[in-house]
């Protein structure tokens, strides 16, 4: 039960947050600050704080205005503090995480006089590493542009202004002026140009490191042990827990969790389980990695313990070479029976079985990969070591070289392993949904290559183990959980707890007098893609007002492309469409373009139907081309349907609607984001109003006005 202390110390806050900021409460909020409180106050602890009752998780969805992260930061900050737990803010997008680190919760601590420790949580990627900017730079000036050897296979050829910035930065660092988060460098950089700046967890030596006290990223992490507070996004929590939880982030057990957008988070942790290997091209890395060891033989040839590692490294690594060149012909098989009246060359093994065969030879490269993974981590701990010795034979610049090689070598045969490992692996289906596998062939300059796929098809598995069951409670939110008006389908792709308590609290937008919602008859519905892309070449341009902002939505790239196509060179020139620049740079374009007096339209897909935020004239009319349903042919949801078949359910129902409908209502809530917002949306796919189905997602829609042509 919420202490009446802490519930007095809530209330005062959100009075106090009113008062200074003008602003009237609001019923969706208030509702919301209660539920997440007494979520938390009915959690019961054993004498050493640890949960010990089986009510972890609170849901609570609550509608574009409403507030939310005031509403859960407000309930959640006292609480944790009193119970001694941390609380993590995980959000699915980089821009809602900039948002709260900037903006939203700044303005909560001023406003109410709070004092809580907030820290930005980011990958090791994020932050460069010093010892391998001391490497770049001496090589550079040493006019060695060759090949890192402590580089997987990129080619560094810095440029003279490359060279420059990585000056300007080590200036920066000494002068404490950067923390060596990419992020706040005030210059762009490509992935390419920051990639040899950074290192991976295996290519770290952690507290042994001769620079350790000058680390970017070991600073950044000593600051979330002291916060109160950590803001992160969803894959990053995804990483910390394929890690056993605690590695990145603090431990699950001492952790409140907050998922805003609480949407994604099942195709998230789906993707970050997922992996692929590319036949040929893991060969041929396979080869070079031979040739790479013996090239490091003469430099250790004082150290005979390193050498003979290198030695069995490139013996290992030869045996599973051969294996995997004779896994190529075998699945080669079976690309070659898909491609019969296929346009796409794929095979998605049914019921994810790839069949006896295969797993046997899984199995010998799971063997033979193996025992190269296992020589390497023998290998990377003896260099470890030897950093600490004084006296070693080779110096340790050499060292820390081949270590970062080594950790390079391990990444890529743990993935490479752990894939197969699932190839290697029969599902049981009885207690739950099989593993997706399939095949795909990758055209390219030089030899096709055939991609190994494999993918988790529950996520309710990856979190019941991994979060659900070990974690201190967890707060999950977004404005779209419920589909076709129950929070059941959310339920089962989260597995959630029997115990979570689902809350849908009050709307911010009165949406009657907001906008309307009209189905204009064109001719022809999405069920036909050929006369629906010319219907929409017809009726769109005059449907448009080209003198507004205007946001169009495709379920397809080849639709998206064929309408735009069909416009005229004038028309044309007013659309920005997804793929022609960056989100960032269709956004910035759109509202100069606006903000100038023009009207402005965007094409977009799925990305931009979700997470965009367009206020006021930046968007008055958003058009929905077509239901936006999955493709059926996608590997993991073709698996998961032919599972629910054999179960006796209907896919269609389970799967396909509700997704579709979540969709849907996403790609609505671009319209209205603040109370005086006005505007249109108009869905031009007519099964929304003449099938069963359609009616069920319309209904599930914010309560607009309808007109229907």
């Amino acid at each position: 039960m919420l202490s009446a202390d802490l519930k007095a110390e809530i209330q005062k806050g959100y009075r106090t947050f009113l008062d200074v900021n003008e602003l009237r409460p609001r019923l969706g909020q208030k509702q919301m600050i209660a539920a997440i409180a007494n979520g938390l106050a009915a959690i019961e602890e054993d004498a050493e704080g640890r949960r010990r009752s089986d009510n972890p998780v609170n849901v609570v969805e609550a509608g574009t205005g409403t507030g939310k992260t005031l509403a859960y930061l407000l309930a959640a900050l006292p609480i944790a503090r009193a119970l001694g737990k941390k609380v993590v803010v995980a959000t699915g997008t980089v821009a809602l995480q900039e948002q709260l680190v900037n903006r939203d919760i700044p303005n909560l601590l001023s406003s109410t006089g709070w004092d809580y420790q907030v820290v930005l949580a980011k990958g090791r990627g994020r932050y460069l590493c010093p010892i391998r900017l001391e490497q770049c730079l001496d090589s550079a000036s040493a006019r060695d542009n060759g090949l890192f050897l402590f580089e997987d296979e990129i080619q560094f050829n810095p440029t003279a202004n490359l060279i420059a910035s990585y000056r300007a930065m080590d200036n920066s660092l000494v002068a404490g002026e950067w923390a060596g988060d990419r992020d706040s460098w005030p210059d762009s950089l490509e992935d390419s140009d920051w990639r040899p700046l950074t290192v991976d967890r295996r290519q770290c030596t952690g507290r042994r490191c001769r620079l350790i006290r000058n680390c970017c990223f070991f600073k950044a992490r000593d600051e979330l042990d002291e916060a109160d507070c950590i803001v992160a996004n969803h894959d990053l929590v995804m990483a910390d827990l394929s890690l056993g939880g605690g590695a990145i982030l603090p431990p699950p057990e001492e952790t409140i969790y907050i998922f805003d957008e609480g949407h994604r988070i099942a195709p998230t942790a789906l993707n970050h389980f997922a992996g692929s290997c590319r036949i040929r091209t893991t060969g041929n890395w396979l080869g070079r990695m031979q040739k790479q060891a013996d090239a490091w033989l003469p430099l250790f040839r004082d150290a005979p313990d390193i050498v003979s590692r290198l030695e069995k490294l490139a013996s290992s690594a030869a045996d599973s070479e051969r294996l995997m060149g004779l896994s190529y012909p075998l699945l080669e098989k079976y690309l070659e029976g898909a491609a019969e009246g296929s346009t796409e060359l794929r095979w998605c093994f049914v019921d994810g079985d790839p069949g006896e065969e295969i797993r046997e030879l899984a199995g010998h490269l799971v063997q033979g990969l193996g025992v190269l993974f296992s020589t390497l981590e023998l290998l990377s701990d003896r260099l470890s070591d030897a950093m600490d010795e004084t006296h070693f034979p080779v110096p340790r610049v050499d060292l820390e070289q081949l270590f970062q090689q080594v950790g390079v070598w391990q990444g890529r045969i743990e993935g490479a392993l752990r894939l197969w490992e699932s190839y290697a692996r029969e599902d049981d289906t009885q207690k739950a949904p099989p593993t997706a596998r399939w095949l795909s062939l990758e055209e390219g300059a030089g030899n096709p290559d055939i991609r190994l796929s494999a993918s988790p098809t529950d996520a309710g598995g990856i979190f019941r183990l991994n979060l659900w069951q070990r974690c201190y409670a967890a707060i999950i939110t977004s404005a779209t959980l419920q589909t076709l008006g129950s929070f059941e389908n959310f339920s089962k792709r989260c597995g959630l707890p029997a115990t979570t308590v689902y809350t849908a609290v009050a709307g911010a937008f009165d949406y009657a007098n907001a906008g309307v919602i009209a189905v204009p008859d064109i001719g022809a519905d999405g069920s036909d893609s050929q006369l629906h892309t010319e219907a929409l070449i017809s009726v769109l341009p005059e449907m448009i007002d080209w003198h507004e902002g205007t946001l169009v939505l495709f379920a397809s790239r080849r639709q998206m492309e064929l309408v735009y196509d069909g416009l005229g060179e004038e028309r044309q020139d007013q659309v920005l469409v997804q793929g022609q620049w960056s989100h960032q740079e269709i956004v910035r374009r759109h509202r100069a373009t606006i903000d100038g007096g023009e009207g402005s339209v965007i094409f977009g897909l799925a990305s931009f139907a979700e997470g965009m935020d367009f206020p006021g004239n930046y968007c008055s009319h958003v058009v929905i081309a077509k239901l936006p349903f999955a493709v059926p042919d996608d590997p993991v949801y073709q698996t998961l349907s032919g599972w629910l078949e054999h179960r006796g359910e209907n896919p269609f129902m389970q799967l396909m609607l509700p997704d579709a409908s979540l969709r849907l209502h996403q790609a609505c809530g671009r319209l209205i984001r603040t109370e005086k917002d006005r505007g249109r949306i108009t869905i031009l796919d007519r099964r929304i109003i003449s099938k069963r189905y359609g009616k069920q997602m319309l209904d599930d829609l914010p309560p607009f006005r309808r007109e229907t042509g």
